[in-house]
């Protein structure tokens, strides 16, 4: 199951929506819409998130969050380690090959570790010579 194929079961049970029904509102077969529930399809176009949206009346924040949780829900990832660090290449091994045996708690562990690079990332100072390219 993918994340925003979660979200939208959840969201579909606690509204009380018949699959076959969001299926035939989205244009789409309640086995394609089943199979996105159960992450066996590919990331959703941006048309059928929409669509999602548009379907439980989901605005402002929470839209946002399906949205980017559908752009983090690509079964089948490609990582292109090509250039970087060859620590880089080897943990996307890894993890390719070990990510079905982690345990809930372990992969809740590496999310957290991801979340705090993240975080780092965005507190990262803007150079000064990119602030005097801009005066």
């Amino acid at each position: 199951m993918t994340p925003f194929g979660e979200r939208v079961r959840q969201l579909r049970r606690e509204r009380g929506r018949m699959l076959k029904d969001m299926a035939s509102h989205l244009g789409v077969s309640s086995a394609y819409l089943s199979a996105l529930e159960r992450g066996e399809r590919g990331k959703p176009t941006w048309a059928l998130i929409q669509g999602v949206l548009q379907y439980f009346h989901i605005i402002w924040d929470e839209a946002d969050e399906l949205t980017r949780l559908a752009d983090l829900s690509d079964p089948k990832v490609k990582i292109d380690t090509a250039g970087g660090d060859p620590k880089a290449t080897l943990l996307a091994n890894r993890l390719a090959r070990e990510i079905q045996s982690l345990s809930e708690s372990e992969l809740e562990e590496m999310l957290a570790v991801l979340d705090r690079a993240q975080t780092r990332e965005r507190r990262l100072p803007v150079p000064i010579q990119a602030v005097q390219d801009t005066v």
